[in-house]
């Protein structure tokens, strides 16, 4: 049975593919990430996925839609609801492709991540699965993202140091010089 996976990267995608296939689940891959800044990380991240898919011999779907502007343009002014404006566009656009597409499920990659708002990226996935008829495939796949890290740098994959958006940037940066 097929789900289309939203996919942020590559090294998160490994492990919940790993744990979708054990559950006898197809994942498509579908990459939109119009957060993701500066352009060099963005096509970093999305060439390593496309390398990735290819490797493993997934189906990708790639929109590929650089969009600085269209991204702080969703989050201005209130930069600090940031995360849930961007989960919303992400997820929304992987539902409605879903819909579009027949597929029955949705998930994300994003759900492997400790340091991402998992009970926001639910909720607006919930939310979002009632308004284009698309379940959403939760799963919680937290407890396999240091695995996932390790099996993506042990293969030579490129590792991103931030969670994608330029804000993220500022705040890794920030935290650093207080150090």
């Amino acid at each position: 049975m097929e789900v289309l996976l939203h996919t942020c990267c590559a090294p998160c995608s490994v492990k919940c593919i790993d744990v979708l296939e054990e559950e006898n689940f197809n994942p498509v891959i579908f990459w939109y990430n119009p957060n993701i800044h500066p352009y060099t990380e963005y096509k970093s991240r999305r060439n390593t996925l496309k390398e990735y898919a290819k490797k493993r011999g997934l189906e990708a779907i790639i929109k590929d839609d650089y969009g600085l502007r269209e991204f702080i343009n969703l989050v201005y002014p209130d930069f600090e609801n940031r995360c849930e404006k961007c989960y919303k566009i992400r997820l929304e656009e992987t539902a409605k492709y879903a819909a579009e597409n027949d597929y029955k499920y949705f998930s994300t990659t994003l759900l492997i991540s400790p340091y991402q708002k998992h009970d926001l990226i639910i909720s607006v996935a919930e939310g979002i699965s009632k308004k284009y008829g698309v379940e959403f495939l939760y799963r919680d796949f937290r407890p396999h993202f240091r695995e996932g890290q390790k099996i993506a740098r042990d293969s030579g994959m490129y590792m991103q140091k931030y969670c994608g958006c330029i804000f993220s940037e500022e705040d890794r940066y920030l935290k650093a010089n207080k150090r």
